[in-house]
């Protein structure tokens, strides 16, 4: 095959569960590697759903600092390209190089793709190639993958243990430092983190894990993705980053500020309403947004960034967010690769100022991976749609063994309690864990 796709085709279908199309090719598909699920369950900014496997091309491997995202120029990655940057590679700039397992970049290139619409309830087979034959065959081939849907059985809980990687002490003993670091007008926030790791059981697979994520807790932008012997499991309510190709319309939606959920309908309403009404999160909220502001202002028509909507709750299964969006128009030129490099990593997970934040995250955690980095998908014409990689988990394999790790943060401002901050991040962490672990 050529590589360059010149042709695209298109099938439409009647609704399918897209979790059961994910569910059947993982069975169906060499045990699911080179899978790409990217599930939404159609909340908040969630509209679209993908499903994809057999890449015709896969590229992993370490990025150039000053032009992290250089290869998203090459035509032939131009549609139908998944793409998952650790956040190391773009916290660099502060931190200098830091070993870590996870690579900087790893893009996969789609010609057959699923796309669910859970707006109009409708299927697309996106099928691409060189010649219209080979796109013809690839949507037919896309067309016949909703007929192996199943059913999606919730498998029990894959993981052998959930070992915190520090101590709840040590977490609190970190988040003082930066409130410290912060009344001495050395930044004004940063989002510092608790890790968690263990082993899935022999017969068990990453798979399993985002199968019980999408029982009860799915999540806008929630996402399984195999290369190899390597992993990710999402459950994302995060856009990063969007870009229509067309209208040259940039949209992100930072959060900053959470609450649990609760049972009784009452108390949930009353932890929404403390939400919005609390001057802490507004202020670390509105932090966020200003950095976002700044951040695509690099790659926007002068003039043209907006803020839609500040201070929006939004309701997930077990958490409230403070939503805000912010949206630009991309100067003339402007493509994936440059929104990327001018915004990665986001905002909303490393702190004000960004490159200072940065550091001080790193004087108190190991590298992170691919936690609160970015998944995107580049769609036709460079279209863009990018999460923000939180509520996530990273697998690697080794001698036949899936180990995990998976992070929670909390934005630390000056005025914050180590101890509110410590619980902030076991409520973040609730679904991972029982997804994992089952409690």
């Amino acid at each position: 095959m050529s590589d360059d796709f010149h042709h695209q085709v298109v099938r439409a279908a009647a609704w399918v569960d897209p979790v059961g199309v994910a569910a059947g090719l993982a069975k169906a598909e060499d045990g699911g590697d080179g899978l790409l699920a990217l599930l939404s369950d159609g909340g908040p900014g969630g509209r679209w759903s993908h499903v994809a496997v057999q890449p015709d091309r896969i590229q992993v491997g370490p990025i150039e600092d000053r032009a992290a995202f250089e290869a998203l120029r090459d035509p032939a990655l131009a549609a139908g390209t998944a793409g998952l940057a650790a956040y190391d590679a773009g916290a660099r700039p502060a931190t200098g190089r830091r070993e870590t397992a996870w690579p900087d970049l790893m893009l996969a290139r789609y010609p057959t793709m699923l796309t669910f619409d859970h707006r109009a309830r409708a299927v697309r087979a996106v099928g691409r190639g060189a010649t219209v034959t080979e796109a013809e065959a690839a949507a037919d081939r896309a067309l016949n993958w909703l007929t192996t849907a199943r059913a999606p059985q919730t498998p029990p809980p894959p993981a052998e243990g959930f070992q915190a990687e520090t101590t709840a002490a040590a977490y609190r003993a970190a988040v003082a430092d930066v409130v410290r670091r912060i009344a001495a007008g050395e930044l004004f926030q940063a989002n510092v983190a608790r890790a968690w790791s263990g082993r899935l059981k022999p017969d068990a697979d990453p798979f399993d894990v985002f199968l019980r994520l999408q029982r009860d807790r799915a999540a806008p932008f929630g996402a399984y993705w195999r290369i190899g012997d390597r992993a990710l499991v999402s459950n994302s309510p995060e856009l990063f980053l969007s870009f229509d190709a067309d209208s040259r319309r940039i949209e992100a939606r930072p959060i900053k500020g959470t609450r649990p959920r609760a049972d009784d309908p009452a108390a949930d309403a009353a932890l929404a309403a403390d939400l919005l009404a609390s001057a802490k999160d507004r202020a670390e909220n509105l932090m966020i947004v200003d950095l976002m502001r700044n951040d695509l202002a690099r790659a926007a028509a002068p003039g043209s960034v907006r803020v839609e909507t500040l201070f929006a709750v939004e309701t997930h299964p077990t958490v409230h967010h403070l939503v805000s969006t912010v949206t630009a128009r991309a100067r003339a030129g402007v493509g994936a690769a440059d929104l990327m490099e001018a915004t990665f990593p986001p905002g909303s997970i490393t702190g004000a100022p960004k490159h200072q934040a940065m550091k001080v995250i790193a004087a108190h955690e190991p590298p992170r991976g691919p936690w609160c980095g970015s998944l995107f998908l580049v769609g036709e014409g460079g279209s863009l749609t990018a999460s923000v990689l939180i509520r996530t988990a990273g697998f690697e394999r080794a001698g036949g063994v899936w180990r995990y790790r998976t992070l929670a943060g909390a934005g630390i401002v000056a005025d914050s309690d180590p101890a509110a901050e410590e619980a902030e991040t076991d409520v973040k962490i609730s679904a991972m864990r029982e997804a994992l672990i089952g409690t």
